[in-house]
């Protein structure tokens, strides 16, 4: 039977989890400004997201921009974009799944338990993906901002360091798959299924044989 503490804590950390890449997925600090000179003052600070640039000066003033085209991207931020967008679609059609087959609700009705564990375990499995399609492009952003950083033939004015949408970005897939493999246990059936007995056959059942011989052995008989 279905475990209602594990569907609700898994499809609470899925829900965590798809939010926090919502705002990851728009913050513009998935790259920020690397200083590796001797510069002492620090006049503006450079936020690149997969939306728009931010540039942060020190008087406090911020002045954002979204990117005037999406084709003059680099195929890498074109592809992150395409990756975060249908991981958020992902988790939307598993979180109407999920609650629909969580125990606790009666979307489908009191009777239908294998059809409510079914459509969760069926939400858990979509959350587990979409988590993993999420990390794609926060690792393959993190790989090419670290190996531009110690580029040498790249400028130091150029060069970027790891923002903090990032790390929240690791912190909301691993949210989503936590949640999904939760969900997905929670609605597990537990242990062996009881043997199906069909009618009219009793094969598999040895008293309903030993009876039927006595019985056609008392019409002989007779």
């Amino acid at each position: 039977m279905a475990s209602t503490g594990l569907q609700l804590l898994g499809l609470l950390l899925a829900v965590l989890g798809w939010v926090g890449g919502a705002l990851v997925c728009a913050a513009p600090l998935w790259r920020v400004s690397a200083f590796v000179g001797g510069e002492l003052v620090i006049a503006q600070v450079l936020w690149e997201g997969l939306w728009m640039n931010c540039l942060s000066q020190t008087t406090g003033h911020i002045q954002c921009k979204t990117y005037d085209s999406t084709l003059a991207l680099p195929t890498s931020d074109q592809v992150a974009r395409s990756l975060t967008v249908l991981s958020l679609l992902l988790c939307l059609l598993a979180l109407m799944l999920g609650v629909a087959g969580v125990k606790c609700t009666r979307c489908m009705g009191d009777r239908n338990h294998v059809s409510k564990a079914r459509l969760a375990r069926i939400a858990g499995i979509l959350f587990l993906v979409a988590g993993l399609v999420y990390l794609i492009p926060i690792c393959v952003t993190t790989y090419a901002t670290v190996r531009d950083f110690y580029d040498p033939n790249i400028p130091a004015p150029l060069k970027k360091e790891l923002g903090p949408a990032l790390y929240l970005g690791w912190g909301a897939s691993v949210l989503l798959l936590a949640g999904g493999a939760l969900l997905n246990a929670g609605s597990s059936p537990l242990g062996g299924r009881a043997p199906t007995v069909f009618g009219g056959t009793g094969r598999d059942n040895p008293q309903a044989v030993a009876a039927g011989e006595m019985e056609q052995q008392e019409k002989t008989f007779v």
